[in-house]
């Protein structure tokens, strides 16, 4: 790939960086707070709250570390994804919040994790590799061109519809 197209739209590099990036710090507080993180996630009757933590995190950071490098960003949006709608459902029941401040942080958190699950799902649709991605992992040549391939009978096959 040429150096110019790795930056034909700097806006989608910098995003990338700033989605992924807000999960690597989340996930480091998630490592660095994970007893506090686990006695909230015990209070929302959580099995396992410790292991939950800890993989959470690990989501965090690999999902994060994918989408700020493009490898395998597809993997890394499903970590999130997962990771997002889980905790949306879980932790942020705010249906269940009987304290009226309870009930309003639940409720932003779980609007955050689904705007955050949205943006995530908006970006594994994005055709890999990505631009100014780390060269690792990447589909090759001939994988790019049959998946050219067969985009475009799937086109011919529309348009002839």
């Amino acid at each position: 790939m040429a150096a110019s197209r790795n930056w034909r739209n700097p806006g989608k590099v910098i995003g990338r960086a700033m989605l992924g990036g807000f999960f690597i710090y989340n996930a480091v507080h998630h490592f660095q707070q994970t007893q506090m993180i686990a006695g909230y996630a015990k209070s929302k009757n959580l099995p396992l709250a410790k292991a939950a933590v800890i993989g959470t995190g690990v989501a965090m950071a690999a999902g994060g570390a994918s989408l700020v490098t493009g490898i395998k960003p597809k993997w890394g949006s499903a970590a999130l994804i997962g990771f997002l709608g889980s905790t949306a459902g879980l932790i942020h029941d705010f249906w269940n919040a009987q304290d009226p401040q309870q009930k309003t942080n639940d409720q932003i958190n779980f609007a955050k994790n689904l705007a955050l699950a949205g943006a995530t799902l908006a970006l594994a649709g994005v055709d890999e590799p990505w631009e100014a991605s780390v060269p690792l992992l990447q589909p090759s040549a001939i994988e790019q061109a049959k998946r050219f391939k067969s985009k475009a009978k799937k086109f011919g096959r529309w348009m002839a519809a």
